[in-house]
């Protein structure tokens, strides 16, 4: 089973970060000297992935602008003799294709997934949140896709949260104990307001059965309100398809707020500077999947 494209859903109004997202997408706030995307993208192609769907809405150009090498700017810099400062950019954008869809309207996570049902052709894709940094040795889609092509199954990263905190994620529901950090599902609940069935909660990377869409548009029939992926993985679960929920081994960054995103900063720029000084340093640890699996 190969797997090579990504959905990265970049759609949304930024409405946290406003006034500047009334002129610069969430997505392209920079991170140290990148956005927030270029890392999503970069552990995408560190995974083997190389073709890229981004989901955006009106006024989201600066997106298709930054992966496109033919702009102004490129030919003022090769005027200069400065492409170099563009090296790590100019090699993604050679080395990776990238698509673009308009979402009219923000009707939920799962409504900007089934944008992408004319563009997935194959068995199983990825799903990457550009909201969520995730920092590894191997990189976090790529720990999903192992599992997900041992297993032939879909499977969502989760970690683990304090309790009060579960009602503003989705929540996991697990029907059985694979190893310490991989679980069987038998449901996923999307911010529970009362009790949990787990403290596991979903984290931005996900690898899909293209039987979402026939989910999502089965759920979209008698939902009038957001369309929510969970719900949708949730139906393809009760309707035979396995889902696996691994721990995601790494460390996450979530940068949907500004308070987030100024500590992610932060702490970036504190392993950037200390990976600079130890090279040896080794950030975390590969997950294994059992052979069992």
């Amino acid at each position: 089973m190969k797997i090579r494209k990504v959905v990265i859903p970049a759609a949304g109004l930024g409405t946290r970060f406003l006034p500047i997202t009334k002129v610069i997408p969430k997505e392209m706030l920079p991170l140290l000297n990148k956005p927030a995307i270029q890392y999503i993208v970069e552990e995408a192609i560190d995974s083997k992935l190389d073709n890229f769907l981004v989901v955006i809405s009106k006024g989201k150009e600066a997106i298709e602008n930054y992966f496109n090498s033919s702009t102004y700017f490129d030919y003022l810099l090769k005027e200069k003799q400065q492409t170099h400062l563009l090296s790590g950019l100019s090699n993604i954008i050679k080395s990776a294709k990238f698509s673009y869809v308009e979402q009219k309207q923000q009707l939920g996570l799962g409504h900007a997934i089934l944008m992408a049902k004319e563009y997935i052709k194959e068995d199983y894709f990825c799903v990457m949140l550009p909201d969520d940094i995730i920092v590894s040795d191997n990189p976090g889609i790529n720990q999903l896709i192992e599992i997900a092509t041992k297993t032939k199954s879909t499977v969502v990263a989760v970690q683990e949260i304090p309790l009060e905190f579960v009602s503003s994620y989705g929540i996991v529901s697990i029907k059985s104990k694979i190893s310490d950090n991989i679980f069987q599902l038998n449901g996923l609940v999307e911010k529970p307001k009362k009790l949990a069935p787990s403290n596991l909660a979903i984290v931005g990377r996900y690898v899909i059965s293209n039987k979402i869409f026939s989910s999502l548009e089965k759920i979209s029939s008698t939902n009038l309100s957001e369309l929510q992926l969970t719900d949708a993985i949730s139906h393809m679960l009760q309707n035979g398809e396995p889902v696996i929920a691994v721990k995601i081994d790494g460390e996450r960054y979530d940068v949907g707020t500004p308070q987030n995103w100024l500590r992610a900063t932060i702490e970036l720029d504190k392993k950037q500077k200390f990976n600079d000084n130890n090279l040896n340093y080794k950030i975390t640890k590969s997950i294994e999947v059992p052979d069992y699996l």
